[in-house]
């Protein structure tokens, strides 16, 4: 005979959450930073995001991974040319079309990084 278990609810931090959303904690509604956040939940606000999460992720504040990403540098690159707070896409799409030396640069070393990985994943 097998008794089975109730199923327990994971949760997680708020600052946990945000992160698998891909937006920046302290931009998020003071609701959303209060509590938990349920498996659940997130599955739903990942299929079906609220307008704030939607804002968010179109117009920022971005957290330092998603600005790195947007513009095709590491963190540590961001780090390297000073950029330690959060940018917002208009931040980011004006730096792109500037295009300062830093950038081209750090996008090289990011690009030469990832094409040494890959010939290491493939041996």
């Amino acid at each position: 005979m097998t008794s089975s278990k109730p199923k327990s609810i994971q949760t997680m931090k708020p600052e946990t959450a945000a992160k698998k959303l891909g937006v920046l904690f302290s931009a998020t509604p003071a609701e959303f930073r209060a509590g938990v956040v349920s498996r659940d939940e997130l599955n739903a606000l990942q299929a079906n995001p609220p307008a704030w999460l939607t804002d968010l992720r179109r117009n920022g504040p971005h957290p330092k991974q998603v600005v790195a990403a947007k513009l095709g540098v590491s963190i540590s690159g961001l780090a390297r040319a000073g950029i330690t707070e959060p940018l917002t896409t208009a931040e980011i799409e004006q730096l792109k079309a500037e295009n300062p030396e830093w950038l081209e640069r750090e996008r090289e070393i990011h690009a030469e990084a990832r094409k040494e990985a890959a010939r290491l994943k493939q041996r």
